[in-house]
């Protein structure tokens, strides 16, 4: 299981790609790119699905604090060893504690 000390450093991390695919500018090219695939089509449902993962700081961040989570573990040899339900539970921490930094921000901007 992982400490909370690496909950933190992950969920800051998690947060941080979450900002950088769904709002950064460096990434303005790529997702105006799938906008307008996405626009050839409008109803079609899985184009549209991609859209709304790219643009959902709550989506986006699901998946980018699974995938962060699943580096770390591997990296560190702490995947083995441990139920698999126990990472499940710490992507959901990590995931929840990275959206909550989303929030944080999202509260501060209209102040």
């Amino acid at each position: 299981m992982i400490s909370p000390v690496e909950l933190a450093l992950l969920a800051l991390a998690g947060y941080r790609g979450t900002q950088l695919v769904v709002h950064d500018s460096i990434l303005d090219a790529p997702r105006e790119a799938f906008d307008r695939w996405q626009q050839k089509k409008p109803h079609a449902a899985g184009r549209a699905a991609l859209v709304t993962l790219i643009s959902c700081i709550y989506c986006t961040g699901w998946w980018v604090s699974g995938a962060l989570l699943a580096v770390w573990l591997l990296v560190t040899g702490t995947w083995s060893g441990v139920p698999v339900l126990v990472h499940g539970f710490e992507w959901l921490a990590v995931a929840g504690a990275a959206a909550l930094l989303n929030r944080w921000d999202d509260s501060r901007k209209d102040a």
